[in-house]
């Protein structure tokens, strides 16, 4: 009776086993070029290739002019190899503006068609629906869920269990020693990305993270606050300028007790640090501090031009209009200095709205799940800043923006200045940092991103054969094969983490290719980028449009710092040489944490 018994058992899940992969055959992501798999009855399924220019029960054959197009066209790789080399020639094209415009609004927009407009799927269907339209607190998807009856977690390849995603982070993540940026990124650029994208990236967790609470590009909420409540209490109402108070001779944000807006602290905090800030909490880092007293100042400078410009406007208008120009000299600043240094790119990156004034440009963005899930780069922090000749532990500096009030605004910038970055790697998690890794890892799961190589090919990358071909290195490889044991079962963000770097560059390449199209979309997809929008009167006439058309990083600190400028303001180290960067890899060792001098006063967290 038992044999009968087991027999039956071993029957029922067979059926049941085979059910399950008959059920849903576009878990072996049969269609190709971006083909669309629809199933069809329990067994089988059709590829859509509508829009393609492939053809075939896979979307697998190009059309005869595709073929031509395929034929000319070089790889990302190739591309990038051109950009960084061969200086004279690109000396001679940023020269000619003829010629750099023309490059330029190509790059706008290979860059921005690569990216779905509209959005096309969310975190819980596997298929097209309205909702991913027309549900603003979806985050949308470059490529939709694996779906649920899959063998395995990303389809049908890898092991049907992830592998523990603490075990990944004791195994991949952990900084053993410091392993700083081969390009020579500061600590100015590491607060500069974190402050930047804390815009769009915000992530709805009572939901899940699938959903976000926020706006869908850049709207400077982190500057002016998440609604029209807190911009108000943010407000002074005179001459259209945002309140502040004077400490030693500076101007800095209000403390919170005076202007209560939505700020994240802990609870033994005391008063006298806790400052009042658009962005709930960018009272963690003084870096962030940094910035956000840095755009305060700079609005309530805009305030002063325009108003002597207009001295008939009321505060209403020259704070509006203000606001504009702010948002305008924040994408111009991140396309010429934040996209430029992290594309390390010989040509000179440009940001003029008018080169797509001729296209069916579209003036909407939405920000995707990958997106903000890739722009987890925490390898980048630093073990400790050097202020002023003070040496503070990263875990001394959590929830302290009186830091920079007690150094200085010039001395705090000077500091991140010279303070080398970390390497965006393997084993190089600041210690500090490691729980939001781990939840990364978790929160993939959750969205059931799809494989690492999938999302090579959405973004015209060759998926890569092995992982030796991932890594570039053969310890870390045979480690991979053990935990995933096939390479078309590597999990997203664990991969971008292992990519080996591309040359002269700050990350792999799949970052680059799938963070770039994201990052052009979103800033030229904004109103003011616009036909209707971008012209002088928009911004209180040819001075307000001016100071938009030469904002720079360097001028947004010198412009409102009163003491003498420090040197050097950009997002990489002074005096950084280009050289053999592994050897210094290779040598760099743990900074002497004995050395360090503590700040007086610590916060129990």
């Amino acid at each position: 009776m038992k044999i009968m018994y087991r027999l039956f058992s071993v029957v029922v899940l067979g059926v049941m086993f085979a059910v399950c992969n008959s059920a849903n055959p576009c878990c072996s992501y049969p269609c190709q070029n971006r083909g669309v798999c629809l199933t069809k009855g329990y067994d089988n399924y059709i590829c859509d290739c509508t829009g393609t220019e492939f053809y075939g029960k896979n979307c697998e054959t190009p059309t005869f002019m595709k073929r031509i197009k395929l034929w000319f066209k070089p790889s990302q790789a190739t591309v990038h190899g051109l950009l960084i080399r061969y200086d004279w020639i690109w000396s001679i094209l940023n020269y000619f503006p003829t010629l750099s415009n023309f490059i330029m609004k190509r790059i706008y927009l290979i860059r921005s068609n690569i990216v779905d407009s509209p959005p096309t799927y969310t975190s819980d269907h596997t298929y097209i629906t309205w909702e991913a339209a027309a549900n603003l607190s979806y985050f949308t998807r470059s490529l939709p869920p694996v779906p649920l009856d899959c063998p395995t977690p990303l389809g049908i390849w890898g092991k049907k269990t992830l592998p523990d995603a603490q075990l990944l982070v004791d195994k991949l993540f952990t900084r053993d020693k410091f392993i700083p940026d081969p390009t020579g990124s500061n600590g100015l650029f590491v607060f500069f990305a974190q402050h930047f994208t804390h815009q769009f990236f915000k992530t709805d967790f009572k939901r899940g993270p699938g959903f976000q609470w926020g706006g869908h590009g850049v709207d400077v909420s982190h500057i002016y606050g998440q609604d029209k409540v807190v911009e108000n209490v943010l407000r002074s109402f005179k001459d259209g300028k945002l309140r502040t108070q004077e400490i030693n001779g500076e101007e800095w944000p209000p403390f919170l007790k005076d202007a209560n807006v939505p700020m994240y602290y802990p609870p033994s905090t005391p008063d006298e640090i806790k400052f009042a800030l658009g962005h709930k909490d960018f009272g963690l880092m003084p870096g962030l501090f940094m910035y956000a007293t840095i755009w305060m100042r700079e609005h309530n400078r805009v305030c002063d031009v325009l108003k002597s410009e207009h001295p008939e406007w009321d505060d209403e208008q020259l704070f509006q209009t203000t606001k504009l120009i702010i948002i305008g000299e924040t994408i111009k600043i991140v396309i010429e200095d934040y996209v430029q240094h992290l594309s390390n790119y010989n040509f000179q990156l440009t940001f003029k709205p008018e080169l797509l004034f001729d296209t069916p440009h579209q003036y909407q963005n939405r920000i995707a799940a990958e997106f903000n899930h890739l722009y987890h780069w925490h390898p980048l922090m630093p073990e400790s800043f050097n202020i002023s000749g003070t040496v503070y532990p990263v875990k001394d500096l959590k929830f302290r923006p009186d830091i920079v009030v007690k150094h200085g605004m010039k001395n705090f910038v000077e500091g991140m200045i010279k303070q080398r970055a970390g390497r965006m790697s393997h084993h190089n998690h600041h210690p500090s940092t490691l729980y939001v890794a781990k939840q990364t890892i978790e929160h993939g799961r959750e969205l059931r991103y799809q494989s690492f190589n999938q999302y090579q090919k959405r973004f015209d990358l060759p998926p890569m054969k092995s992982f030796l071909d991932l890594t570039g290195d053969e310890t870390l490889a045979k480690e991979l094969e053990e935990l995933y044991g096939d390479i078309d079962g590597m999990e997203f963000y664990v991969g971008l983490m292992v990519e080996k770097l591309r040359p002269r560059a700050i990350f792999g390449a799949t970052i680059i290719e799938i963070g770039g199209p994201f990052s052009v979309k979103g800033l030229m997809s904004n109103p003011i980028c616009s036909p209707r929008y971008w012209k002088p009167s928009t911004f209180g006439g040819e001075t307000g449009f001016n100071i938009i058309n030469t904002a720079s990083l360097k001028k947004l600190f010198c412009q409102n710092i009163k003491e003498e400028c420090p040197e050097n303001i950009s997002f990489r180290i002074p005096d950084f040489v280009e050289g053999d960067v592994e050897e210094e890899v290779r040598n760099c060792c743990k900074r002497d944490k004995s050395s360090s001098e503590s700040v007086n006063k610590k916060i129990e967290l």
